[in-house]
């Protein structure tokens, strides 16, 4: 399968189509009108579409906000909520986007955004659920004492469960009991190892996905294994994804389009010309004498 482009351009709304919807509000009590005025005063470009694009820029360059309006845009599915205002869905409307042909009806099923929030929310569940089962375990512990070292006798049929526990705990050892009545804990790994599994796990084939710093949690070498999946992804199984990130690894992805934000007027650039990548560069150049 070749790669796949299912959304083709996004336009944000130009500084007259702000100001001309500014002027229509009376007095307000709500102070913030986000995502107004966030590139009121800069000249947005109209934003073309590759199987992998990035938005980089520094904090407060609006990349996530970029995100946050084309998911709510294209209305796709996320697991956690954004930023919003009550002008948010105002300014959605503004925005302009385009589908591929064979996308009249909407991205296709499965598209989502992707935050690091949902992978900090899955990183808890597999905690809280392995401290659920903790705490289960050591409740069976004390069944099977109870139960081991105490008589019981059948009045009934409807005393039989409570009878069979009686008859287990009589027949095996404590951990026996345990695992016998206990799912297992989830296999324990560190947050990037988990934060990793949960992008392999979330991710699908011929979907678009619109990934929000997918870096945070990962190692240096994680984020280099996630930027392989993301490329094979994108490559050969039909994934289209948009990326906003600030690692010089994804960055570096083969063949993606790259905008950057910091730019007084944001335009496409290599990654090795952007200046973030270029201060990493630097960095390790004034200490290359430390690595010999």
């Amino acid at each position: 399968m070749s790669a796949r482009v299912y959304l083709q351009s996004f336009r944000l709304p130009c500084r007259g189509e702000e100001e001309s919807f500014l002027r229509q509000i009376k007095r307000t009590c709500y102070p913030d009108r986000y995502p107004f005025n966030v590139f009121r005063y800069r000249e947005m470009p109209e934003f073309t579409f590759e199987p992998v694009t990035i938005f980089c820029g520094g904090n407060g360059s609006g990349k996530s906000t970029i995100l946050n309006v084309l998911g709510e845009k294209l209305k796709l599915k996320r697991g956690t909520s954004g930023n919003r205002s009550p002008f948010f869905e105002d300014y959605v409307r503004l925005c302009c986007c385009e589908l591929s042909p064979g996308c009249a009806s909407g991205p296709p099923a499965g598209s989502r955004v992707i935050t690091s929030d949902d992978v900090f929310d899955y990183l808890l569940n597999l905690r809280c659920l392995n401290e659920g089962i903790d705490n289960k375990r050591e409740a069976l512990l004390q069944e099977y004492t109870d139960y081991r070292y105490s008589e019981y006798r059948l009045q009934s049929l409807d005393d039989y469960e409570e009878l069979r526990k009686h008859v287990d705990a009589a027949r095996c050892s404590g951990s026996g009991y345990v695992k016998r009545n206990l799912m297992d804990n989830v296999p324990q790994h560190s947050n990037g190892e988990s934060a990793l599994r949960f992008f392999t796990e979330t991710i699908d084939e011929n979907a678009l996905y619109l990934l929000d710093e997918p870096e945070n949690s990962l190692s240096a070498q994680k984020q280099l294994e996630l930027r392989d999946m993301l490329h094979n992804a994108a490559r050969f199984y039909g994934c289209q994804f948009v990326i906003a990130t600030h690692s010089p690894f994804l960055l570096s992805l083969p063949h993606a389009a790259i905008y950057d934000l910091d730019a007084e007027v944001p335009c496409r650039r290599k990654w090795t010309e952007l200046e973030s990548v270029r201060s990493y560069r630097d960095f390790f150049r004034e200490h290359e004498k430390e690595f010999k």
